[in-house]
Parts: C-alpha cells; structure tokens; sequence
C-alpha cells in the first residue's frame, strides 16, 4: 500500500533544456519580422495617401458640380427674365 503512494507523491525528474540555437529564431528571424513590419508600414501609409485623394477629388466635384447648378440657374434666371413678355421689343 505504501508503494502506490510513493509513486504518486513522487516528482518527476525536470525535461531537458532544448538546444537554444534551435529555438530562437536568430538573425535571419529578426530580418523576416523586420521586413514584415517595414512593409506593413508603407501599405498603410500607401492607404491612407489614396484614401485622402480620394476625399480631396470627391469635394473638388462637389464644389465643381455646385458651380455647375449655380451657373444653370443664373442662366435659367436670365433666360426667364428675357422670355417674360415675348411681344416687348428686345435690346
């Protein structure tokens, strides 16, 4: 009875250390993780350049297509003034 006892309160004997030129990734790891977060970096850069152009085109054509309305209407308006009586004699 003492036996089974013994063995399960027994501590096993610690695994061996793996070799630490096997483990660690070494330079060519760190050049890898390097030339990741290098271009991560520029992809977001390059994103962020395209979408800022796409902002700065979308409100150019706002305000090219706001010129555009505004330019009908004052020549709608003159147009209108014009055709008021078509019987009056033109200047």
């Amino acid at each position: 009875m003492l036996f089974p006892i013994a063995l399960l309160a027994a501590t096993p004997a610690p695994a061996s250390t793996p070799n630490a030129d096997i483990v660690t990734p070494g330079p060519l790891g760190f050049a890898a993780i390097a030339f990741i977060g290098v271009a991560v970096f520029l992809l977001v850069w390059d994103m962020l350049r395209r979408i800022r152009r796409g902002r700065y085109r979308e409100e150019i054509n706002e305000e090219l297509d706001a010129e555009e309305q505004a330019r009908a209407a004052q020549a709608a308006t003159s147009t209108d003034d014009e055709d008021i009586d078509p019987a009056a004699p033109r200047r």
